[in-house]
């Protein structure tokens, strides 16, 4: 159970990277009009989040917070990135999920103007979720 519990955090980085290049690659293909490829990338990019959660979830639950032992300079950042990225997350899961259901409904305009607003807030949550992790398991791990 302990080495399960010690990949989470790898493994939530990679579904945050791989969601994060989905959400790209969807962006991408809706300004080329290739709407089947959007809509292929941006389920994509929600399975990799929904993942995301579910292991972020049971790696909280079995093993509660860790602690970041990095300088104080650098723990000042990585606190205004998790904070901020902690706070925007919240919001992506109801967002993403009023975009898939307007997106598959045919309700086009509507999706596309809360698109605006959502997709880089859930690009700015992928990402962080990246630096968060490199910050605390890549360059200041714990002990």
């Amino acid at each position: 159970m302990d080495e399960f519990v010690s990949a989470l955090p790898h493994v939530n980085a990679t579904c945050n990277a791989l969601s994060a290049v989905a959400l790209c690659a969807g962006f991408i293909a809706i300004k080329r009009k290739r709407i089947d490829f959007h809509r292929r990338a941006m389920l994509t990019a929600f399975t990799f989040s929904a993942v995301f959660l579910v292991f972020y979830l049971t790696r909280q639950a079995l093993s509660g917070h860790t602690e970041f032992i990095g300088p104080p300079a650098v723990r000042t950042v990585y606190l205004i990135i998790l904070i901020s990225h902690m706070i925007l997350a919240v919001p992506v899961v109801p967002l993403s999920i009023t975009l898939i259901v307007l997106g598959l409904r045919g309700r086009i305009e509507r999706h596309r103007r809360l698109a605006r607003w959502t997709f880089p807030i859930w690009l700015y949550v992928s990402v962080t979720g990246v630096i968060v992790y490199v910050l605390l398991y890549r360059l200041y791990p714990p002990a």
